[in-house]
């Protein structure tokens, strides 16, 4: 048995862990999936996002047997939530690559304890941002025409079109982030596989491990491929939502063409991405007993980046909108004045509380240190996301240049369905990777541990 839990603080690498001994950490993390009863929590949660997912597979069924008729699509506004959808989502996967990569590269060790189910939350999110995309298709079976595949009638996707770019951008960074994530996670597969009672769970483990010793040949050869998937995955965090913010952009749309969407999508898809962090790490420490590994300062530094993050998009919302009135576009000013006064302004002004008024409370550390505040501070940050996405897209798409082909999107019931349903789906794969996997990097933590340091000074 592990020694009993003891609190330590240390000043270098700004972390406190509950769980004094090497042991003890291996214990308290591989607790959560080893255990033989599941939770209340778990059961729960996974019931109520099952319960989504079904709708989610209604709403697509009914989607194929009638057309994208079923949506409030319409002219002129022929992208509504599918793409909003697609958008917000690819944005909260930001949060996990970051944490990831670029923090690793910046040796910033309190990344430690919340990097492995950011990775995974990465995952779950860019699954449910590819379904959109192909139930939009109207014939998702068709998907394979967007690949460049030989063909005997010479046709090939319109290279010039970013839709074709999002696939190659959001497939290459499903591709790394996943290899990133499984790399990351084989000591720990090794760790599993040792401490399996079960013989079925010892053989996937063992499989999963891919024959890991922990020597130091092996972990010479993780280290190499971790820093060099560290520094693939570190340009995708600006490629992928830059490339995503081209879908609008190279448009000649009112509200859409404009220089600096690339860095405001990726500054949105940051902020947006660790509010999803902190709204899954607060009631998953809370309900397993995880405050010692993931700790307050966690949930601090990942309130200060929200903090960074959220004042460059409240900056992004004021210069776009100088900018339209700046440039003497009578159709940008009224794309704009549109956007304050028209049929949406309520979603307008709610997303500029949701995403600039509740972010003022994050420079208090009062605030960032209080666990429930910051969780609904969180959910209020992701409505607010989705309502820009939602501005962006429908509001733009709704008064264009000519006053003829004006039209308002009214959303269906298979609109939210689809939305609830997509949510429902990540929680699914979110907590099916928490049952079955470490969520917490388990060599990692230890490295923070003294014993550790203790152990490496005597081998140097």
């Amino acid at each position: 048995m592990a020694d009993e839990p003891q609190v330590i603080e240390m000043a270098e690498t700004d972390i406190i862990a509950s769980v004094y001994t090497l042991g003890g950490v291996t214990d308290q993390i591989a607790g959560v999936v080893q255990t033989k009863h599941t939770p209340i929590f778990w059961i729960g949660c996974f019931f109520a996002g099952f319960t989504l997912l079904m709708m989610f597979f209604a709403s697509a069924t009914m989607l194929m047997v009638k057309g994208v008729g079923i949506w409030g699509i319409r002219m002129p506004v022929m992208w509504g939530f599918a793409i909003t959808n697609f958008v917000w989502w690819i944005g909260i996967g930001h949060a996990g690559t970051l944490i990831s990569a670029i923090l690793l590269l910046l040796n910033q060790s309190w990344r430690n304890s919340i990097n492995r189910f950011a990775e995974a939350m990465t995952l779950c999110a860019v699954a449910c941002a590819g379904q959109f995309p192909l139930l939009h298709m109207g014939r998702p079976w068709l998907f394979y025409w967007m690949i460049p595949y030989p063909n005997s009638m010479g046709v090939e996707p319109n290279f010039r079109s970013p839709l074709v770019w999002d696939v190659f951008a959001v497939t290459t960074y499903l591709i790394v982030s996943l290899l990133f994530w499984y790399t990351g996670m084989i000591p720990d597969l090794g760790t599993m596989r040792d401490r399996a009672k079960n013989t079925i769970a010892k053989y996937v483990y063992g499989i999963l491990a891919m024959g890991w010793r922990g020597s130091a040949r092996h972990w010479s050869i993780y280290e190499t491929a971790c820093l060099l998937l560290a520094g693939m995955s570190t340009p995708l965090v600006l490629s992928v939502h830059t490339i995503v913010s081209f879908d609008f952009t190279i448009a000649i749309v009112p509200g859409w063409h404009s220089t600096f969407f690339p860095p405001y999508f990726v500054a949105g898809a940051i902020y947006s991405g660790f509010a999803m962090v902190l709204v899954l790490a607060i009631p998953i420490r809370a309900a397993y007993g995880l405050k010692g590994l993931i700790t307050d300062r966690h949930l601090e530094n990942c309130a200060k980046i929200m903090l960074a993050t959220g004042l460059i998009v409240a900056y992004a919302y004021v210069m776009e909108t100088f900018m339209a009135w700046y440039s003497g576009n009578a159709f940008e000013q009224q794309a704009f004045w549109n956007r304050m006064t028209g049929p949406y302004a309520t979603s307008y002004w709610f997303l500029v509380f949701c995403n600039i008024g509740s972010l003022q409370l994050l420079w208090f550390k009062k605030f960032r240190t209080t666990p429930i505040l910051l969780f609904i501070s969180s959910i209020v940050v992701l409505v607010g996301m989705w309502l820009e996405r939602f501005m962006i897209i429908v509001g733009s798409l709704a008064q264009d240049f000519v006053p003829s082909s004006w039209g308002l999107f009214h959303a269906t019931r298979w609109d939210w369905a689809t939305l609830l349903g997509s949510i429902g789906l990540f929680i699914v794969l979110f907590f099916l990777f928490v049952r079955a996997l470490p969520m917490i990097s388990i060599f990692e933590v230890r490295t923070l541990l003294p014993q550790a340091r203790v152990r490496e000074d005597t081998r140097a």
